[in-house]
């Protein structure tokens, strides 16, 4: 068993985003994994990094002190599992704020320099497993034609900074707009399934 942090993105708490989380959520307690839920909108999480935050990006430790409450959720975890809406081919500019200002060097990564590129597990190599679950109006070929940036930003940006043999997974809904009823029962019973074997 393991500590699964699923981080949620949704401003609508009716949301088939939201569904899918509690079905994921509901699918790994059952199966004996500890979970903590961070809820972005819910938590009123602000994804505008200031100026006096990114003039001190760089420093060790101070750096840490803006986005503490989340730093320790990624200290605590083994599996990070997103749940989030694909809006524009993307991320919702909420949770990439949250990459942005969470994911700071020295505790998350250490900077490149001319002769290194950047080197990540150091502070989330304890993670082993990250998956993605996502809704989207357009269909799976324009995703793949514009290169489905939100999968490439976590399951390979975020999953570099996790332990070498991290394993993913990446669920789609497609063409969420006409998604009969049928469609989405379909998909959230995978998600259980998917969570229940995390």
């Amino acid at each position: 068993m393991s500590r699964v942090l699923i981080v949620l993105c949704h401003p609508n708490p009716e949301s088939l985003t939201h569904h899918l989380a509690a079905k994921s959520r509901a699918a790994l307690e059952a199966a004996g994994h500890e979970v903590r839920v961070v809820d972005l909108y819910a938590d009123g999480f602000d994804p505008v990094m200031s100026r006096e935050e990114r003039a001190g990006y760089h420093a060790p430790g101070d750096n840490e002190i803006p986005v503490a409450e989340h730093l320790a959720h990624l200290r605590w975890c083994e599996g990070v599992l997103f749940h989030y809406p694909t809006w524009w081919f993307g991320l919702p500019a909420m949770l990439k704020g949250w990459l942005d200002r969470v994911l700071v060097p020295h505790a998350t990564f250490e900077m490149p320099t001319e002769s290194k590129p950047m080197q990540g597990g150091r502070g989330l190599g304890h993670i082993r497993r990250v998956a993605v679950v996502t809704t989207a109006g357009a269909p799976l070929v324009y995703s793949k034609l514009i290169g489905e940036p939100g999968r490439r930003t976590l399951l390979r940006g975020f999953r570099a900074l996790c332990h070498p043999r991290c394993r993913t997974s990446y669920d789609a809904l497609h063409r969420i707009d006409t998604a009969t009823p049928e469609r989405r029962a379909a998909f959230a019973a995978r998600i259980a399934r998917r969570a229940a074997q995390f």
